[in-house]
């Protein structure tokens, strides 16, 4: 069984999912593939353990702290390619961006394949279920385009401004999925 709980943040109204135990899903109101994770109906919960813990991480995170990812009991439902990416998500450090294409390097090297596509990993990052705490939104297109945001460009550009990012060498997409 699932439960869900809400949050009201600078980027708008945030719903947190979990198993009871472990953090199985963040989205924004109106995310692209919200809650598409999970198929069920999921009873409003807001006093949960597990929702205490990641409210606190997220009031931290919002007042300019760097809590770490590993401080919450994060369970993201998906296959194993995006359960690898996701897991180099995580890896990104605060108020750092990295491409897709980096990631799909990284991708690579880890099955041992010459190459991966940049676009596959695309797919994997707009899926992430856990927005925000597994920072997708620190991932950009390889000519500095703010791209591919599933919780859309302004809340992108919100969480980028707030750990610091020199938006400088970033750009806002002309057209595309992410506005």
């Amino acid at each position: 069984m699932y439960y869900r709980a809400t949050y009201q943040s600078p980027v708008g109204k945030l719903t947190l999912a979990c198993d009871g135990e472990h953090l199985v899903g963040l989205w924004m109101e109106g995310q692209k593939y919200f809650g598409g994770t999970i198929r069920e109906e999921m009873p409003e919960q807001n006093e949960m353990p597990v929702f205490i813990a990641a409210k606190e991480w997220l009031n931290r995170y919002f007042a300019g702290e760097k809590p770490e990812i590993a401080e919450l009991p994060l369970q993201p439902i998906g296959g194993e390619f995006r359960q690898d990416v996701w897991q180099i998500l995580c890896g990104i450090p605060y108020g750092t961006v990295v491409t897709y294409g980096d990631i799909a390097k990284k991708i690579a090297a880890k099955r041992n394949q010459k190459s991966m596509s940049s676009q596959a990993v695309g797919g994997a990052v707009g899926h992430n279920p856990i927005s925000i705490i597994i920072p997708c939104h620190r991932v950009v297109g390889s000519n500095g385009s703010l791209t591919g945001f599933a919780g859309g460009i302004q809340a992108k550009i919100k969480l980028l401004a707030l750990e610091g990012v020199d938006m400088s060498r970033l750009s806002v997409p002309k057209k595309g999925t992410a506005l």
